[in-house]
């Protein structure tokens, strides 16, 4: 087989979307096929999914990025799934999906606070990551605690990437990113542990973990029954996957100790790559994907989920402007910064320090146009990742360089504003599907085709834009961001009398 004409296949499996998407080995996107799947709401608080239908999805996504592709499918040497972090899925005794509770649930923020009052401390010091309602454990506890029967039939615990790895080559298996990031793993080991699951009240759930495998590892080849509702050809290699945060890292061009990478997406992403877990209890969380290869992480849905609600709620209104972002874009570039600025808080979906917190504008007057609320909405977005940034920092996970990815990356603006506002230099991937591309480059690396993650990134991701930061900017910035700062904190007693009147 000619090297040209090999290929990589990455699926990135999102909350919602999945995608699958082919590349080539020197990372050049060949074909995209996505589909939307369906949440559910049963009761308040929670989000299930049906994971037939994911499979469902999946299998037509493969299918038709392939038919897309125009390709044969024993031209592709490997599979690599990424997929969102934490959630619960499911399988009963027999192998068949039980329950999929997706990573926006909030059932368990009761028992979340509980654990985390109770044994918080030890549980940090083991997993580095303290309890939080979305967070693997914490929703099986939760299961155990209010839906027994539920608990009694649990074949395998799974998360989302690997339930599709399970329908690909059936075998039930993890990786350590995803366990790890669950805070299901001893770190700095990255491995189960009776501890743990003692803390967390699942003393009886070991035999409910799956094998535990390096992301880069064959899980085994592609089924013949895979095969023959996906198109892929039987036998293709599988690699166990990613936490879809590391893998949009390693897409964007990130992977070497001391690197960052900056996701402006729906979840702002915060995530500086190191030889060492960072242990700091102000961190969020800390993963772990091979031999000295850490990603210690700060994030929140505080990031690009606001422009996002924007569009929709103002500027798509009535079916106006066919381009909603770039009409957000053009507006804030007709504006010019000033220190009395209105300001911004990107709380839409509360925040890492607060559950109450509220989104709102602040210090509008009369004069104050559309392109100033958006260049306010901007700013607030990046203080937060500032301030992520910041908890990361003086935890001791330094970098003096940042990739950017994401949607948010794609702005004329806000790359600038971010090299600006942190005072490092700022580069954006050029690919798009940062999720997908880390996944393919395991995959690569696992097939030999490339001999180390470092090869392979270097080989199949590239730089799209630079930017440097403004020293003229740098004096603007510390004061905008210090006012906004003091304006957080004034509004916390606000947000709590808030929620205590709901």
């Amino acid at each position: 087989m000619a090297e040209t004409s090999k290929y990589v296949l990455g699926l990135d499996a999102g909350n919602t979307v999945i995608k699958a998407v082919l590349f080539g080995l020197k990372g050049n996107q060949i074909a995209l096929c996505a589909l939307d799947g369906h949440s559910t709401t049963p009761e308040p608080g929670h989000v299930e999914r049906d994971l037939n239908e994911l499979w469902a999805n999946a299998q037509q996504a493969i299918r038709g990025c392939i038919d897309k592709a125009g390709i044969s499918p024993e031209q592709i040497v490997g599979v690599g799934c990424a997929g969102h972090g934490n959630g619960l899925y499911l399988l009963d005794q027999e192998g068949a999906p039980l329950i999929g509770i997706q990573s926006l649930d909030t059932r368990a923020a009761g028992l979340a606070t509980e654990l985390s009052q109770q044994v918080g401390a030890q549980l940090h010091a083991l997993c580095l990551q303290k309890p939080w309602p979305s967070q693997t454990p914490t929703l099986l506890a939760w299961v155990k605690q209010n839906q027994p029967d539920v608990y009694a039939r649990i074949g395998t615990v799974l998360l989302c990437k690997d339930f599709i790895t399970y329908k690909l080559t059936g075998r039930r298996v993890s990786d350590q990113s995803d366990m790890s990031g669950a805070g299901l793993t001893r770190m700095p080991d990255c491995c189960y542990d009776d501890e743990l699951l003692a803390l967390y009240g699942l003393s009886d759930a070991r035999d409910l973990l799956p094998d535990l495998l390096e992301s880069s590892d064959i899980v085994g080849g592609l089924s013949d029954a895979a095969a023959s509702t996906t198109g892929l050809a039987a036998g293709t290699p599988v690699i166990a996957g990613y936490f879809d945060v590391v893998s949009s890292a390693l897409g964007s061009g990130v992977v070497t100790a001391g690197e960052a990478s900056i996701i402006v997406g729906t979840w702002g992403v915060n995530q500086v790559f190191s030889k060492e877990p960072v242990r700091d209890d102000s961190v969020f969380m800390v993963t772990g994907f091979g031999p000295e290869r850490f990603v210690n992480i700060e994030s929140s849905a505080t990031s690009a989920a606001n422009l996002e609600w924007y569009v929709r709620e103002f500027v798509e209104r009535g079916g106006h402007h066919d381009a909603p972002f770039d009409f957000c874009n053009d507006r804030l570039g007709e504006v010019t910064p000033r220190l009395d600025d209105p300001f911004y808080h990107p709380f839409l979906y509360g925040a890492r320090l607060g559950a109450d917190y509220r989104a709102g504008f602040y210090g509008l007057a009369g004069w104050h146009t559309e392109g100033n609320m958006l260049r306010a909405l901007f700013e607030g977005v990046m203080f937060e990742h500032k301030r992520h940034i910041s908890v990361l920092k003086k935890a001791g996970a330094s970098f003096n360089h940042a990739v950017l990815s994401g949607g948010g990356a794609r702005s004329p603006h806000w790359p600038q504003m971010f090299s600006d506002c942190l005072n490092v230099p700022i580069t954006v991937a050029q690919a798009q599907e940062t999720g997908a591309l880390g996944a393919a480059i395991g995959a690569g690396v696992a097939t030999g085709n490339f001999p180390d993650y470092e090869a392979a990134v270097s080989a199949m991701t590239r730089p799209a834009r630079n930017y440097k930061p403004d020293p003229s900017k740098r004096d603007f910035y510390e004061k905008r961001y210090a006012a906004w700062l003091d304006l957080t904190e004034r509004m916390r007693g606000f947000w709590s009398n808030l929620n205590d009147a709901s």
